[in-house]
């Protein structure tokens, strides 16, 4: 007997099925999808990225590697979740047609990736979170750069305080997951994403009033194609993977809570617009606001936590500003942390028919010990070292480098080459009630001959192939 078949037989004929809950309706389904896509690589990564590599013609590239790759990898992972009812790791061992291809290694992937990005994403929330009551308390208000240098370091250099605010993020997740997926994850997304957009819309409307603003929007819709590399293309197509939470998991188990009305394209599609809508508001509040006050857009990764306070320090009204862009880039973390908890506590329900609190429970008090070798990085384990990396360097880049594109490569490889088109057609149509077969061979051919390639690109480049 084989490893997969070994694993398979270790689950209970219909484990999980009385624990699982599942979206309630469409709006639900869509906000809850949506707010684990929409994260802090909406208003953290992508900013920083399309301003350090060029701006409008990023974009663009971005925008096409989210159509030729994010956009069919999210439609396979809802489809195959909703397919096996059953999340990532169990999905495969339920859809493989050859058990002795151990194809639920592509699942477990995506639970390693998941909590692996807990691991350090949950540290970068508490820094955000921490920084609305800087902001209240207007500590980080002010023009000079030193200031708000010090201020950070200050912040991600205290072992104390960084592990404390990780914690506090990890309880709060945990709470709401322990509500289920209905009360808890639903609900929470439905009060969550539309206060994020107004909120970001009022950052948006004070930035593009600002004095000399144009350059900004000019920098971010007027591309300038001599300004992109082979490095910034591969980046863009590595973003897709990062900010639409594919190759994860967490489209695989949030799928298998869609019912079976659900039209799976539309619903992907809307959540890629969405995603982007996001993205572009969050470009429009900083751009305008950065090239306004000649700051540099190509700050990196500083960018939110030191260039952004000394931007809202030199406006009208700017402590009220800076307050709302803090708040609403906390709001943007709750969803994607969601999610990302919501794969391996799904995995726990049904690989041991453990209740939803016990998996829980497990899974926050692992991600406090994992993650504080992360939380401690910029502090009593600055010099340790794995690979010449920090725990939260390696963290980071193992996950998006390594596991995201992996799981992705072999999601499409899977649905294109080995579930094949006329359960695909099933799956997608919804057994025909939709009138959309011409879409969902698009779809297939896609996901079959373009993706896999790309993603592989993406996945040689997280390995240094290219160069840097």
């Amino acid at each position: 007997m084989n490893a997969t078949e070994q694993l398979e037989l270790k689950v209970k004929p219909n484990a999980g099925v009385q624990l699982r809950d599942g979206f309630t309706g469409g709006l639900g389904v869509v906000l809850a999808t949506l707010g684990s896509a929409v994260g802090l690589g909406n208003i953290w990564k992508f900013p920083y990225l399309t301003g350090a590599n060029g701006g409008a013609a990023f974009l663009i590239v971005y925008l096409l590697s989210t159509l030729l790759v994010g956009l069919p990898v999210m439609i396979s992972e809802h489809m195959l979740g909703r397919e096996a009812r059953s999340e990532a790791v169990h999905a495969f061992l339920k859809l493989s047609p050859n058990k002795k291809i151990p194809w639920w290694l592509v699942g477990a992937s995506g639970v390693l990736a998941a909590f692996m990005i807990m691991a350090f994403y949950t540290e970068v929330a508490g820094w955000v979170f921490a920084y609305i009551f800087k902001a209240l308390g207007g500590g980080i208000f002010t023009t000079d750069p030193a200031v708000t240098e010090a201020a950070f370091v200050n912040l991600i250099s205290n072992p104390w305080l960084s592990l404390g605010i990780q914690w506090v993020v990890l309880a709060a997740i945990g709470l709401i997951i322990l509500q289920g997926v209905a009360k808890g994850i639903e609900k929470t997304a439905k009060r969550v994403m539309p206060v994020l957009f107004g909120l970001l819309l009022i950052v948006v409307v004070r930035s593009l009033t600002l004095d000399g603003a144009a350059a900004g929007l000019n920098f971010l819709f007027m591309p300038d194609f001599s300004k992109l590399t082979g490095a910034a293309i591969l980046t863009a197509m590595g973003l897709a993977f990062f900010k639409l939470s594919i190759g994860m998991g967490t489209m695989i188990t949030y799928g298998s809570y869609y019912g079976s009305e659900q039209n799976i394209p539309v619903n992907a599609a809307r959540v890629m617009l969405g995603d982007l809508l996001v993205s572009l508001l969050a470009g429009l509040a900083i751009f305008p606001a950065v090239f306004a006050y000649g700051v540099e857009p190509d700050a990196g990764p500083s960018l939110l936590f030191i260039t952004i306070p000394t931007v809202f320090a030199s406006m009208p009204f700017g402590h009220f500003f800076m307050v709302v862009f803090f708040l609403l880039t906390s709001l943007a973390a709750v969803g994607a942390m969601l999610s990302l908890v919501e794969v391996p506590v799904a995995f726990l329900t049904e690989k041991f028919t453990w209740s939803r609190k016990t998996a829980t429970l497990v899974v926050v008090f692992g991600l406090a010990v994992t993650g504080s070798l992360a939380a401690l990085s910029n502090s009593v384990l600055a010099d340790v070292k794995l690979l010449g990396f920090t725990f939260f360097d390696l963290f980071d880049y193992f996950s998006q480098n390594v596991l995201l594109p992996v799981g992705g490569l072999f999601i499409a490889l899977f649905v294109g080459w080995v579930f094949g088109w006329k359960k695909v057609e099933q799956a997608l149509t919804n057994r025909g009630a939709l009138k959309n077969t011409r879409l969902v061979r698009l779809f297939f051919l896609v996901t079959r001959f373009v993706t896999p390639v790309l993603v592989l690109l993406v996945l040689l480049n997280g390995f240094g192939v290219f160069g840097k």
